[in-house]
């Protein structure tokens, strides 16, 4: 159930230009993508207190499977910086529902900000509250 809701989010996104970049989601919402491959570690040295976690193996019921530092990070795939608390925690569908509209917001504000016209009605049909990404960190 996780991984449908998860990939309907990817989908829904399609029209969003992520598909030739690594995409990172930060604790605070910043997105930041990467035109060349990189490994986990990278985004790791900078933010030791957390771990990597891929959109595509969110499972609701179930733990965050952590990227291991040695990986690559793939094109058009989405990876969410966790924070270490929460890496016993199950995730909720709730949970990963506000990651999904984390990640929304951020892919649309980065598209916005560079093709501010296309975006616009995406952007106005987008229901984004900042709180609920929190809400899961805390």
């Amino acid at each position: 159930m996780g991984n449908c809701a998860s990939s309907q989010f990817i989908r829904r996104a399609e029209n969003i230009c992520f598909e030739t970049s690594v995409n990172i989601i930060h604790m605070d919402g910043k997105l930041e993508q990467f035109k060349e491959p990189i490994k986990a570690e990278h985004a790791l040295f900078q933010n030791p207190n957390c771990f990597l976690c891929s959109s595509e193996s969110m499972y609701v019921g179930s733990l965050l499977t952590r990227v291991d530092p040695n990986e690559e990070l793939h094109f058009d795939h989405i990876y969410f910086l966790i924070p270490l608390s929460k890496s016993h925690i199950p995730l909720s569908l709730h949970q990963l529902c506000s990651l999904a509209i984390k990640a929304n917001a951020a892919l649309v504000h980065s598209q916005a900000t560079t093709t501010n016209s296309i975006m616009k009605s995406s952007h106005a049909n987008c229901v984004t509250h900042p709180s609920l990404y929190q809400e899961y960190l805390h």
